[in-house]
């Protein structure tokens, strides 16, 4: 069967407002290009599918916002309320980094719908994979706080709509977003039946979350913090030695990707090395956990990466990966990021860190 990309233009119509990077514009802050959080590096994602003929293979849909009973589930009425209000006014920001525009809301909630619909479809056996291209994020808002650019819980919403519908019991997501995935963690921590892994950059984003020992009463929450510097062989080695016995072990019906691209070499709130490659590798070994557990169900749903130049080519190796298509978009700076990877020395001393974390988890 196909995999599925859903996506809808209005999405890419989110705004911030003013400032410059992540600071607020005024005082000593001169006005900027905006947040990194910004359309262009998903605008170009669509195109650069669309030039090299990636897109005409996979089954395009959008999908409609979710409704008030899909958010109830994960985020209260009081917070729902506000949003809504401050989003029919002129917009503003409730939480930390998290600000909108008028008409915010009605985007947050198609964004959610994306991956709703992206997981509905695979639960249902219309798709054998998809890939959401949500916008804005998801993975960092808490039931009544959104921060660091996500205004509502999507791949949260996505499972709860899913259990509530009878689709699935089991569910596990894999977050390779460089930022902690704090959000995801708070809502499922004491939740069995949700694995939660989240792969980041150790004391990035948020500066107080994302530790080893975070488990939760269930044990069904993993974290892998990596010191900044981190490349390919890192991030494989995380996949092979944690994540993957992880899966293997939760028996997940359905595996959800939070798929940022902030890791990248080039990302300006990110401080690893991946490659575009390396993001394919980690879709292809997703790719095998599912074959293995879960009849090839997997979601990939969109968080960060925010260099508007690389992030195209990172979001379609994986997509193509996803699809398992041909169609290639040549990487331009493959060459200059194989040559700054991590030399024998770094890979041992984190080799023996990710050691820690496997004998932690008893993997």
């Amino acid at each position: 069967m196909a995999t599925g990309f859903f996506h809808d233009e209005l999405t890419l119509w989110h705004g911030g407002g003013d400032y410059a990077l992540t600071l607020p514009v005024g005082g000593l802050v001169q006005p900027g290009a905006g947040l990194p959080e910004s359309p262009e590096s998903k605008r170009r994602l669509v195109n650069l599918m669309q030039v090299t003929g990636l897109m005409r293979g996979l089954d395009l849909r959008s999908a409609p916002p979710v409704l008030r009973e899909d958010l109830l589930r994960v985020h209260p009425a009081s917070y729902l309320d506000r949003f809504k209000a401050l989003s029919d006014d002129k917009g503003g920001e409730i939480g930390h980094h998290a600000p909108f525009l008028k008409g915010g809301f009605e985007i947050a909630a198609l964004s959610a719908g994306l991956a709703k619909a992206a997981v509905d479809a695979v639960l249902r056996g219309e798709l054998t994979t998809a890939y959401a291209l949500s916008r804005p994020p998801g993975h960092h808002c808490l039931p009544d706080d959104p921060n660091g650019f996500c205004l509502l819980a999507n791949i949260a919403v996505a499972i709860h709509a899913a259990r509530a519908a009878g689709l699935a019991h089991r569910f596990a997501v894999v977050d390779w977003d460089v930022h902690h995935g704090n959000g995801t963690e708070a809502i499922f921590l004491d939740d069995p039946d949700v694995l939660t892994v989240s792969i980041h950059q150790e004391r990035n984003y948020p500066l107080d979350t994302g530790g080893v020992e975070v488990r939760g009463t269930a044990g069904s929450n993993a974290n892998i913090p990596l010191p900044p510097g981190c490349g390919h062989e890192t991030y494989l080695q995380a996949m092979d030695r944690v994540v993957l016995p992880l899966l293997r072990r939760h028996r997940p019906e359905i595996i959800i990707v939070a798929c940022g691209y902030d890791a990248a070499a080039l990302d300006p709130l990110g401080r690893m090395l991946l490659s575009a490659e390396s993001f394919r590798a980690m879709t292809e070994r997703m790719q095998q956990a599912a074959a293995e557990l879960c009849a090839n169900r997997l979601v990939l749903v969109h968080e960060g990466g925010y260099s508007e130049a690389y992030v195209p080519f990172c979001g379609h190796a994986a997509i193509a990966q996803l699809a398992g298509s041909d169609i290639t978009a040549p990487d331009p700076l493959a060459g200059v990021i194989a040559a700054r990877q991590p030399g024998a020395r770094w890979l041992n001393h984190v080799s023996d860190h990710l050691a820690e974390i496997a004998d932690f988890f008893e993997v």
